[in-house]
């Protein structure tokens, strides 16, 4: 879980978060299979999706922050984001959700602070469904997902190739909003 010496505060993400989003997302896209961008990015260049985010309805970006200490500004440790999961309006009422940790914030409850921030949050929306898609393997990724109720709903084989092999996606799935 999070070190008690370390207070993270989690809010809305903004503009000025540009650079250091970019800098966590280009970690996993140059040294994982976790998305399948396979070129890394300059802030200008995200500076559109992180504008599709607004600070409130069913498409967010939360980001997990180490709290100011004197002058010095707190460290992004991770961030979290629901995003349309397809373009056509009868899918509304659905999100795709992911979350991204910094490599050294791994393993301190960074992941779940985020998600239980976004998942309280999305269930004031009028949403029905999150599903997360999760390059396998990915067990702490598994893990993280099935916490928050999310269920296995079916893995596409061999769906993505990149570090010159091909990898599976599992897909989970989660109620979100009142049940019917």
């Amino acid at each position: 879980m999070i070190s008690e010496r370390t207070e993270v505060q989690v809010r809305p993400g903004v503009e000025t978060d540009l650079e250091a989003l970019t800098d966590l997302y280009n970690h996993y896209v140059r040294e994982t299979a976790v998305t399948f961008d396979t070129v890394t990015f300059l802030p200008e260049e995200r500076r559109t999706w992180l504008l599709s985010h607004p600070e409130d309805g069913p498409h967010r970006l939360l980001v997990a922050q180490e709290r100011q200490t004197g002058a010095r500004p707190g460290r992004l440790l991770g961030y979290a984001t629901s995003s349309p999961f397809r373009p056509r309006p009868a899918y509304s009422t659905s999100v795709e959700v992911s979350v991204y940790c910094a490599p050294d914030a791994a393993g301190r409850g960074i992941g779940t602070l985020l998600y239980k921030t976004l998942i309280e949050a999305l269930e004031g929306e009028d949403l029905h469904r999150a599903y997360a898609g999760i390059a396998q393997p990915n067990a702490a990724s598994v893990r993280l997902h099935e916490r928050f109720g999310f269920r296995h709903v079916g893995t596409y084989e061999e769906v993505g190739r990149k570090f010159g092999r091909y990898w599976d996606v599992a897909w989970y799935e989660r109620p979100l909003g009142p049940r019917t």
